[in-house]
């Protein structure tokens, strides 16, 4: 087939991270190519250096026979690659018609905006797409997918050749992806080339042509899908071979917990959000959630927690159904969550260790209970030294800490309230090899002696580690339950495999 988009050898650095390292890459006319990798991959960073968003290290690009450098990008889509992004880049107030046409407007002979023409020509650029809506209504009285559709319809309205499409189908339902994939194919049928980033396995599968993989920013593997298996996939993505998996679990020491659940969730799920799943934990267990990038684990947590709000199925908490609306009900029900993402949702940079432990316990204790300066200094002592946080003093900013030790003080804030369950999205990413393993062990430790954990990590070895139970996750769905001795590497890998 003939080449469309190339590029050879491409690296990109930022300081202290190399995100792209010698990185190979085609796109053939007219085909659906699939982009898929784990978080940190380099998936994204490679699309804004084809794009002109960033300028590259070094490396070549080869666009429709030529040498390119693109200087931004709309000098990419001047050239005919446009993107678009998981969300919707667009004006919502402004008419479906606008959107389509912004900085493109038809003009009279005497001035102004010729609105009959606006108007027209985005009748015909959504009827392309099968898209039978009021192009005079603004973008926000229209659905999600609608919005997709007309980021779409700019896209090609500009001759587009190349059409990126970052994670289209994360928040549409069945049908309206299919509506998508029905408009892909349509596109690839009249020439045009798809570059689709998704983390969907079922989609790629149904969709592509061929699959590109990166892993921590370099090349893991190019497929035709046809043929492809999904084991051969995941393990291109995972950067382990099935037959070389660690086996050691620590988490067969706990059992499954004993006495009735502390939480069941039943048919419990959010349309666009996570499909209804089952789920129960009980006090001194461990249940792992397990799945590659999107495949719903911290939709989960977040419906658990009360940061989202389930539209069906019943949550019940020691045996009592409950309706969790926001995540000050869920501390007030006993429950702690430490977040994937610490810098941003985790710590209070600005604030010491001391202040940023006892929040959780204060904010429990309400605004009339007020926490004295005494009683603070001891509960943020207590913890530094049973979790073992490096730090001058209770005083130090938590923004001087260590990546591990700012994961400790996240810790320490929950377990200083006395949690009945503690939910842990990602607890040791991106910290060293010292502090991850502490953190692990202290998991076990705190199950042991009685607390309920959900536990999440995108490690499989880790979840295998340290889970007492695994709930395996593929495309926003609880799609299997391991315990015992089924908990292994192999067998997470395999589940996720398993064709639908």
């Amino acid at each position: 087939m003939e080449e469309i988009l190339k590029v050879s050898n491409l690296s990109k650095g930022f300081p202290g991270v190399q995100a792209l390292s010698n990185v190979d890459f085609t796109l053939n006319r007219g085909e659906i190519l699939g982009l898929m990798g784990e978080n940190g991959a380099g998936k994204s960073t490679l699309i804004k250096v084809m794009t002109g968003f960033y300028r590259r290290d070094s490396g070549d690009i080869h666009f429709d026979g030529q040498a390119v450098d693109f200087t931004s990008p709309n000098d990419a889509v001047r050239h005919g690659i446009s993107t678009v992004y998981q969300e919707v880049n667009l004006l919502p107030q402004l008419t479906v018609a606008e959107n389509i046409f912004i900085g493109r407007q038809p003009m009279k002979k005497r001035g102004g905006i010729d609105w009959r023409e606006l108007n027209s020509r985005a009748e015909n650029a959504v009827a392309k797409l099968d898209l039978d809506i009021d192009v005079t209504r603004p973008l926000n009285t229209y659905s999600v997918a609608v919005q997709q559709m007309v980021s779409i319809a700019r896209a090609l309205d500009i001759s587009a050749k190349v059409l990126i499409l970052d994670e289209p189908t994360s928040s549409l339902d069945a049908a309206e992806v299919e509506q998508l994939f029905t408009v892909m194919r349509r596109l690839k049928s009249e020439g045009i080339s798809i570059v689709f980033i998704t983390h969907f396995l079922d989609q790629v599968f149904a969709i592509t042509d061929r699959i590109t993989v990166l892993r921590s920013g370099k090349n893991a593997g190019e497929f035709t899908t046809e043929g492809l298996s999904r084991m051969d996939l995941i393990s291109s993505m995972l950067g382990k071979e099935f037959e070389d998996l660690d086996a050691s679990r620590w988490g067969s020491s706990l059992g499954t917990g004993e006495g009735d659940p502390l939480v069941s969730m039943n048919s419990v799920g959010k349309k666009g959000f996570i499909f209804p799943f089952d789920l129960t934990i009980r006090p001194g267990e461990v249940l792992g959630l397990a799945g590659l990038l999107g495949s719903g684990r911290t939709e989960i947590a977040q419906l658990l927690y009360g940061v989202e709000k389930p539209d069906e199925g019943v949550l019940q908490l020691n045996g009592q159904e409950t309706a969790l609306s926001s995540p000050r009900g869920a501390i007030d029900e006993g429950m702690g969550f430490c977040p994937e993402d610490r810098k941003e949702v985790g710590i209070i940079p600005e604030l010491s260790v001391r202040e940023n432990i006892i929040l959780a316990l204060q904010a429990k204790r309400g605004a009339l209970r007020y926490i004295h300066r005494k009683e603070q200094e001891a509960i943020a002592d207590k913890f530094i030294r049973a979790l073992n946080i490096v730090t001058p003093s209770s005083d130090q900013l938590v923004k001087n800490l260590s990546g591990g030790n700012q994961q400790k003080v996240i810790l320490a804030r929950w377990l200083a309230a006395e949690p009945r369950l503690l939910i842990l999205d990602e607890p040791t990413r991106g910290i060293d090899i010292g502090s991850k393993v502490e953190i692990q062990k202290l998991i076990l430790e705190l199950a042991k002696e009685g607390l309920a954990l959900l536990f999440i990590s995108s490690e499989l070895d880790e979840v295998v580690r340290c889970s007492s139970r695994v709930a395996v996750l593929r495309d926003r769905q609880v799609i299997g339950e391991l315990d015992g001795t089924d908990i292994s590497e192999s067998q997470i890998m395999k589940t996720i495999a398993e064709t639908a």
